[in-house]
């Protein structure tokens, strides 16, 4: 890193002493508990979280020295504090994929349109033509089971459940569906990545094979 852009001595010291007020923070917030949920000690370990993490940045930066503190990551879930018995439930799914043989893609939506007379047929000559009309035609799980045939390839993937009071009412959330996800209300989450498959490839190398619970999919649990 250049010097124009290292953070100074002083930027490091104060970073320092934030990471010693956050501290002082979460043990005074443990001390006060009001239960083993309680928010305060929630947010207070989120705040020395997020000060070790810029602690640990500035100093990499300045000295080429790290710390010993193990930042959590986006794996490790606030307490659950949604209903106990939800009277409704949301499902709120992500998939990613590649398009890698747009040709192939091209290809299955032009079967799609020449099989319904009531398409047109333009829609499947460009790529985002062709995936609105498979996606159009095929429900996603069928997507996702035979996306090789389609010229995608996956990427990651989540699930998530979260638990309400009531049902919503219809069309309320139509326009804007994932902004206002309460993350203390997911029940459990499931999610799918490559990176998983790497930490196994590093485990392996490191030994033996251990039996186990397998890592794709992941299975967080909120409860």
């Amino acid at each position: 890193m250049s010097d124009a852009v290292q953070p100074t001595a002083a930027e490091v010291r104060a970073a320092a002493e934030a990471v010693k007020t956050a501290l002082d923070r979460h043990l005074a917030a443990v001390e006060r508990r009001s239960g083993e949920d309680d928010p305060a000690v929630y947010e207070a370990f989120n705040e020395l979280a997020a000060a070790a993490e810029v602690y640990d940045e500035l100093l990499y930066d300045r000295y080429d020295e790290v710390t010993p503190f193990e930042i959590p990551g986006a794996e490790d879930a606030p307490p659950y504090t949604g209903p106990e018995e939800p009277n409704a439930l949301s499902v709120l799914i992500r998939r990613d994929y590649a398009v890698v043989e747009p040709q192939r893609l091209l290809a299955q939506a032009q079967r799609v349109e020449a099989a319904d007379e009531g398409l047109g047929t333009e829609a499947s000559g460009t790529v985002h033509g062709a995936l609105e009309v498979l996606f159009g035609e095929f429900e996603p799980d069928e997507i996702a089971s035979r996306h090789k045939e389609f010229g995608l390839e996956e990427g990651d993937s989540t699930l998530w459940v979260t638990a309400a009071d009531e049902p919503a009412e219809p069309g309320e959330w139509l326009e804007t569906p994932f902004e206002q996800v309460d993350v203390e209300r997911v029940v459990c989450r499931f999610d799918v990545s490559a990176v998983f498959d790497d930490e196994d490839d590093l485990d392996d190398a490191d030994g033996p094979d251990v039996e186990g619970e397998d890592l794709e999919p992941l299975d967080v649990d909120r409860r």
